[in-house]
């Protein structure tokens, strides 16, 4: 079923309600990074421009149903009139009852930011009487919270279905657009690059992907678990001893599927994961005992470079190596320069990979940022997401 865009809505004096994803991290009231109140300013913007009353709602950490200071919305509105230099009209409650007469009194192109939706039990519980409160606020609805899709929320799921004015914002368009292209149509050869800690967390995934992909390179603590199921050693590297079968399944599944897969011929490995750990790095693909990997060693960072930079399309999912201490980040700096270096289509999800491009300076040389962790990977999973199969019309 197709689902429609903001720009394909009538918003004139229209009460829009959109559903943004506001969840930044807040430090003694200050907002340490605000990336996410800006990727939703071109729809905000938008919908002033076309002389809607806005409705702004978010949810902000887990309050679990009730009022808690600290998960205050209000540091945001002050951050949005500074964004959008405009007045925001802050609401202390996110219930209709309280905020009909406001939104009534609002003129075109005013915006108001109800405060955090988790603070109502409702919310989370996918309740469909809050979410009818809520639908008694606006004519139109608007997802732009791709982090949020994924989750069956009153917000995000019961009120859309609701509306019969609804549609997607463009933060949510660009990720389906841009996800999308990689399920359906990539240029190839298309590479994807795995991380992280465990290869329960990407293997549906990965799964998902043979099909699809050309060559597959693993690092991070993923690729020890999938190299002692071929029997090498490694050490006191972190390892699911208990998804050894799994890692065996993987590994048939590239093998049946021809798709090439690039694990670390070498790592950086030490007795101690801190800032002053002692390193050394391995002749091959194993660990000797007593020793962990905590970084792809300098041949794997050649070898994994020769295949991006001939790569067409790239998909990133997780750091390579613990990239957040100075001794074992050198193999996820030099895996994102690269691609950055790409003149392909190269998109980076995952909230790990998303944080090291950051620490690198290098967010901005991609192709494709994704700002949800958890709803990119299940879109990329092909599963169906709650919140855009609630936008179908």
């Amino acid at each position: 079923m197709p689902i429609k865009f903001i720009d394909q809505l009538d918003l004139s004096k229209k009460k829009v309600f959109i559903r943004v994803d506001f969840n930044v991290p807040i430090q003694k009231g200050q907002i340490t990074n605000d990336a996410r109140i800006k990727a939703a300013l071109p729809t905000i913007e938008y919908a002033i421009s076309k002389g809607a009353k806005v409705i702004l709602a978010s949810h902000l950490g887990r309050p679990k149903g009730k009022e808690v200071k600290e998960f205050s919305l209000e540091p945001i509105a002050q951050r949005l009139l500074f964004l959008l230099k405009k007045e925001v009209i802050f609401s202390e409650n996110c219930e209709a009852n309280g905020n009909r007469k406001m939104i009534q009194d609002m003129k075109e192109g005013d915006v108001m930011l109800l405060e955090n939706l988790r603070f109502h039990p409702g919310e989370e519980a996918n309740s469909p009487h809050f979410a009818t409160q809520l639908s008694k606020l606006c004519d139109v609805y608007i997802d732009d919270a791709f982090g949020c899709v994924h989750r069956a929320h009153a917000s995000v799921e019961a009120l859309p279905r609701l509306m019969k004015e609804k549609g997607a914002g463009f933060l949510l368009k660009k990720e389906m657009e841009a996800l999308s292209t990689l399920l359906k149509n990539p240029n190839r050869p298309f590479t994807v690059i795995l991380g992280g800690a465990k290869v329960s967390d990407k293997i549906n995934l990965i799964t998902h992907l043979l099909e699809k992909v050309n060559t597959m390179l693993i690092g991070g603590a993923m690729a020890y678990t999938l190299l002692k199921a071929q029997g090498k050693k490694v050490g006191t590297s972190l390892v699911e001893d208990d998804k050894l079968e799994l890692a065996k399944y993987i590994l048939e599944g590239v093998q049946k599927r021809k798709v090439e897969l690039l694990l670390p011929v070498d790592h950086i490995i030490s007795k101690e994961f801190s800032e002053d750990a002692v390193t050394q790095v391995t002749e091959g693909s194993e660990i000797p005992d007593n020793w962990m990997g905590l970084d792809i060693g300098p041949k794997t960072v050649q070898l994994f470079l020769e295949t991006i930079q001939k790569s067409q399309t790239i998909l990133w999912n997780g750091p390579v190596g613990a990239f957040e201490m100075a001794p074992f980040c050198e193999g996820t700096r030099r895996v994102a320069e690269a691609m950055a270096q790409n003149k392909g289509f190269t998109v980076v999800g995952g909230g790990d990979s998303v944080s090291a491009i950051t620490q690198f300076k290098l967010q901005f040389k991609f192709s494709h940022v994704s700002t949800g962790g958890g709803a990119s990977l299940e879109f990329l999973e092909g599963k169906i997401l709650p919140g855009i199969s609630a936008l179908e019309v």
